[in-house]
């Protein structure tokens, strides 16, 4: 495995330390609400076929992010995030986190929302459109 998966705690403690954490949900899922100090980089779109990959996924996040940075990335429970830590080590970021049991949690974890961990719905700056407007 070329990323560290933790729960919810574990990587709030790492984004205490300074680590950065990137929400892959759906623009639609991380405007109701998201970790604090998240921003919204999309691993998917919403489609009218369903989910669909975010052709812009890597550019954005090595905009961002050189790939020295420590990531947290996270998602609803932990399945799209996975799958986003791969696409990053893919392109060279090795210190990376899958939080398992993401925003909502899993059958075997509990979410940052329900372990109670800093929570926001403030969207400037942040947001996926904010982060590539202009």
């Amino acid at each position: 495995m070329v990323y560290e998966e933790l729960d919810p705690e574990g990587a709030y403690h790492r984004q205490r330390e300074g680590w950065r954490y990137i929400d892959v949900r759906t623009e639609q899922e991380f405007a109701q609400g998201h970790p604090e100090g998240a921003v919204n980089v999309p691993i998917f779109f919403m489609g009218p076929a369903g989910m669909q990959p975010n052709p812009g996924f890597l550019s954005v996040v090595q905009r961002l992010f050189p790939t020295d940075t420590p990531l947290l990335v996270g998602c609803r429970s932990g399945g799209r995030s996975a799958r986003a830590c791969e696409l990053l080590a893919s392109k060279g970021y090795r210190q990376l986190v899958n939080i398992a049991g993401g925003v909502s949690g899993s059958a075997t974890v509990a979410g940052w929302r329900q372990q109670g961990l800093p929570w926001s719905t403030q969207l400037e700056g942040v947001s996926y459109r904010a982060l590539t407007s202009g």
